[in-house]
């Protein structure tokens, strides 16, 4: 279990992780700022190459915090771009996706989503994977059900949280559920990780189980304890540019961005593990 005092110790961790992370983005930042020039923001790129323009980007709920950030990071390289996000529970996205809405780049929370739109020839070029996730438990502060592994949530009378199944995140805690031979039944099944924690946010659950990056976004809201299980129930996250990408160059950019050594700094940062 994550004790109190060690969840204060990687919350700082954190902290200062993602203060190195933007501090370099942001000289990143600075040098693309000095070494640019005036571009047509009517479309990808001008005639210097400059991009601009608008980028849509479908990504996994749980990747709201780090995106938004490197979002805003993609923005101040390439004044004149602006990056769009649509977040939430990554089958949900795939489906919007083969179903004709309009985005340049999906960034799913598992290989058998981004599988959705690859074998209906929505995706541009292979996917690759550029983070993985892991699952910890998230309970109320200061645990008092005294929440130690995956089977104390089993107990009689604990109201539980999961992920839809057909989620990233569901389908990985009942992969854990499997492994170690045990059956919960949760009070709510919900359709992406952020409602599952905001259901514990809010007293509405004792407890849900979803990803080490969302306890770590939640702050004091929530108290982690982590569980050997999830070794077993680990997700890549696949990413890739979207065929009918109406902003392709500056898609392949923010993509690039993602999979650069300041990407990977925000990410990891946020809790991601490395691909």
């Amino acid at each position: 279990m994550t004790r109190t005092a060690r969840r204060n110790r990687r919350t700082l961790q954190v902290v200062g992780a993602g203060a190195a992370a933007l501090l370099a983005l942001s000289a990143c930042s600075s040098s693309g700022d000095a070494s640019s020039t005036t571009s047509d923001s009517s479309g990808s790129a001008s005639s210097s190459g400059k991009l601009s323009g608008e980028v849509t980007v479908f990504a996994a709920a749980s990747l709201k915090e780090s995106f938004t950030t490197l979002g805003k990071e993609f923005e101040k390289q390439h004044p004149g771009t602006k990056v769009t996000f649509s977040f939430g529970g990554s089958d949900s996205l795939a489906a919007s996706i083969t179903g004709g809405a309009p985005a340049d780049v999906f960034a799913s929370a598992s290989p058998k989503t981004m599988k959705i739109v690859t074998a209906a020839g929505d995706a541009s070029g292979t996917p690759s994977t550029f983070v993985r996730n892991e699952l910890e438990i998230a309970t109320l502060p200061g645990n008092p059900d005294k929440i130690t592994s995956l089977k104390d949530l089993t107990k009689s009378g604990l109201k539980v949280v999961l992920c839809d199944k057909e989620v990233p995140c569901g389908a990985a805690a009942q992969k854990a559920l499997e492994a170690s031979d045990l059956k919960l039944t949760p009070v709510s099944y919900e359709q992406d990780v952020k409602a599952a924690l905001t259901k514990v946010e809010l007293k509405e659950a004792d407890a849900a189980v979803v990803y080490k990056t969302d306890v770590h976004a939640a702050g004091d809201k929530v108290e982690g304890v982590e569980f050997p299980e999830s070794d077993d129930a680990i997700n890549d996250y696949p990413v890739t540019l979207l065929k009918d990408a109406q902003n392709a160059e500056a898609a392949k950019a923010f993509i690039t961005l993602v999979q650069s050594a300041e990407g990977q700094q925000v990410l990891t940062a946020a809790g991601f593990l490395k691909p």
